[in-house]
């Protein structure tokens, strides 16, 4: 029931503010809308992208927190179980000087065991997947928002930086061609 409700509050925000951020581009698609000039207008236009992006992130934040309390969960109870583990061994033990090098060795191989066998189960595996699956998603979001917030500002974005790597790169295979076919003589100097 609370999931459902949940899942109703979420659609109910996605469709208010997808209706507020149409509302905003027509408004800055306008000739004669307030920010008609500068940076502020291309802001607007883009509202709705920002929009999208942070409402759908919005959907794998809720992923990845639900995964990762998963996961923490996971940790938490398989150390509650070793420690157990080991407090029930820990009275053999005598409690001097010369038997504390055992009492280490012991409480090393118990928790050893124990988190060997939940990081080889299929289950922490299939959540640990899960977690970086989602978190991959967030980044994506996040970089596609910075994208839009850097063009707003007329700074390059990522895929202009790549662009100039790649011709940068594209470049220096031309160049070490070039000068490969000049030393082996391929290449004619000063016209001569």
């Amino acid at each position: 029931m609370q999931a459902s409700d949940s899942k109703k509050a979420q659609q109910y925000y996605k469709h208010v503010s997808l209706f507020w951020t149409d509302l905003l581009y027509l408004m800055m698609s306008k000739p004669y809308a307030l920010a008609a000039a500068g940076p502020m207008r291309k802001f607007g236009t883009n509202m709705k992208k920002l929009t999208t992006e942070l409402i759908d992130s919005n959907d794998d934040l809720v992923e990845f927190n639900s995964k990762l309390t998963e996961y923490y969960k996971q940790l938490t109870d398989t150390w509650a179980e070793a420690q157990k583990q080991f407090s029930k061994k820990i009275p053999e033990i005598p409690n001097d000087a010369e038997h504390l090098e055992a009492s280490k060795r012991i409480w090393i191989d118990i928790f050893e065991n124990y988190f060997t066998t939940l990081f080889d189960s299929p289950k922490f595996a299939e959540n640990f997947g899960k977690l970086v699956a989602s978190e991959l998603e967030l980044a994506k979001h996040w970089n596609s928002m910075i994208s839009v917030l850097l063009d707003n500002a007329n700074l390059p974005t990522k895929d202009d930086i790549n662009e100039v790597y790649k011709e940068l790169h594209s470049l220096k295979k031309r160049m070490v061609r070039i000068e490969k076919d000049v030393n082996h003589g391929t290449v004619k100097r000063n016209g001569k």
